[in-house]
């Protein structure tokens, strides 16, 4: 009789497991992070995303897996039911979001870099708004998702009728035999009336790594409203805050560190903390005058459009001279050491 009732348990667990594995379709651990899956739909959406893949008749079915797999693991409730029992036991309440990846797509798809997603059109549409949002060189490093909340107004039924689809025609009247007058009037329809009410929306922007400063990405209607046509776009700007220890040009990172002369004259081992927290030793042997300049290939910034490449890290190295006066002796020390006594300096034009 137990061995029955470890036969039912074993089969009943694995009944209730049966399905896909939204861990797997996402490519992600099962410990992964909401922003960690966010990142991986984002990546494989682009990818399989059925507009970009009209000639591939599998491209809609795996979009549809990662957006199931994407709306489960990024409901805190939904995956926890996921994980206790699997996906057989979301289907029986099902889906809580309408559309959870709306955001993504109205934002991701036709709108990065400032372009439109919109064709010309003689529909009249709302004015687009401009939000300039500071992000750091760490979240452009390693990616970040920030909440942006938006005060909309949106279009709402209201009581009565108003003039609507208004247009100037030509109209023809007659003056008598023979004689006619051309005018032109505004002609209107009667449309149900509209209130624009304010309502509160939460948009989550994705900084990608490697974002350049200045770049414009549009958000296809989260801009302002009109009455009788499409919503304009939200665009948002990027704007790079001043970073302590680098500064950015393109894809490479530039930094200065000071040593001391001993260390300028013996040589060094440092580490540099680069944005991530993850350490570039700088290794030096041999004597490091102000101003000398070295390379720590692909420390720079990751390349916007192919992550797996990066730019370089350029440090500079400015050389602390001691300060106050030395003595005879040691300045007669410093000279036998260095072996030059008399150093005739060197007169040149710098600028050339």
């Amino acid at each position: 009789m137990n061995i029955y009732r470890l036969f039912i348990f074993v089969f009943c667990c694995n009944y209730l497991h049966a399905g896909r594995d939204f861990y797997k379709i996402l490519g992600v651990e099962k410990k992964a992070k909401v922003n960690e899956i966010k990142r991986a739909f984002r990546k494989l959406a682009q990818k399989y995303h059925p507009d970009k893949n009209p000639d591939d008749p599998q491209a809609n079915e795996k979009f549809q897996e990662l957006s199931a797999a994407y709306e489960v693991l990024t409901d805190e409730d939904q995956r926890k039911q996921y994980d206790r029992c699997g996906e057989e036991c979301l289907k029986e309440g099902g889906g809580g979001r309408s559309d959870p990846f709306a955001d993504f797509f109205n934002f991701g798809f036709g709108g990065f870099g400032g372009g439109g997603g919109r064709q010309n059109s003689d529909t009249p549409r709302g004015e687009d708004v401009l939000l300039k949002i500071t992000v750091t060189l760490e979240e452009l490093y390693s990616g970040n998702f920030v909440d942006i909340v938006r005060n909309k107004p949106i279009p709402k039924p209201a009581s009565g009728t108003r003039k609507c689809n208004c247009r100037r025609e030509m109209r023809t009247q007659s003056m008598g035999p023979g004689r006619f007058q051309m005018f032109e009037e505004t002609v209107c329809e009667d449309c149900p009336n509209v209130k624009l009410v304010n309502e509160e929306r939460t948009l989550e922007f994705e900084i990608q790594p490697g974002m350049k400063d200045q770049s414009e990405f549009r958000w296809v209607g989260e801009g302002e409203p009109h009455i009788d046509g499409d919503q304009g776009d939200l665009i948002i700007r990027i704007q790079t805050a001043k970073h302590d220890h680098f500064e950015r040009r393109g894809d490479d990172l530039y930094t200065n560190v000071t040593i001391s002369l001993t260390q300028a004259l013996t040589g060094f081992n440092i580490d540099l903390e680069h944005l991530d927290g993850h350490k570039v030793s700088v290794i030096r042997e041999k004597v490091t005058w102000p101003g000398a300049k070295i390379k720590k290939k692909e420390e720079g910034m990751p390349n916007f459009d192919d992550n797996t490449r990066k730019g370089d890290l350029y440090i500079t190295f400015d050389v602390a001279f001691p300060k106050g006066d030395l003595d005879a002796e040691t300045k007669t020390a410093i000279k036998n050491l260095l072996g030059g006594v008399d150093d005739k300096p060197v007169i040149y034009n710098g600028l050339r």
